[in-house]
């Protein structure tokens, strides 16, 4: 007597979920550039804005005659971080998401005041920040519901 077993359905779409690569096609290339895109110049103009009403500036930059920001960080740390943290946050739930957005503006809270006292980064005096804090939160969120908006296309 010979027995054939034939796979399901099923276990054919979990191994076919199984080979995809971390990219699930062309939609979530475009996703991550877009968003990453959206990001440094949303990171440019408030840092154009924020140099230009005096509340902090860059003293150590690149380009310093042309440009009164630090275009490397809004042109490539940004976009690369905005990447790592759209592809961190797409894999994890929704209070997971929350938790790493509070984390992620603390520890660029602490950044800041490390880069101030690297001299890379100097805030007016009246600067709290807790602003920088809320800011980021409000950005990460913003960009995450970006990048959702972006998938649905």
């Amino acid at each position: 007597m010979i027995i054939i077993v034939k796979p399901s359905k099923k276990s054919k779409q979990l191994l076919l979920q199984k080979k995809q690569s971390f990219l699930n096609g062309r939609n979530d290339i475009y996703s991550y550039i877009t968003t990453a895109l959206f990001a440094s110049l949303v990171g440019t103009y408030l840092d154009l804005l924020f140099v230009g009403i005096k509340f902090y500036h860059f003293p150590v930059r690149l380009f310093p005659e042309i440009f009164t920001i630090n275009i490397g960080f809004t042109l490539l740390l940004l976009p690369l971080f905005t990447v790592f943290f759209l592809f961190a946050a797409s894999r994890v739930s929704s209070p997971v998401r929350w938790v790493i957005i509070v984390h992620i503006s603390m520890v660029i809270c602490i950044i800041e005041q490390l880069s101030e006292q690297l001299g890379w980064f100097i805030h007016d005096a009246d600067w709290n920040h807790a602003y920088s804090f809320f800011g980021y939160m409000l950005f990460l969120f913003i960009v995450w519901k970006l990048f959702v908006f972006f998938q649905s296309f």
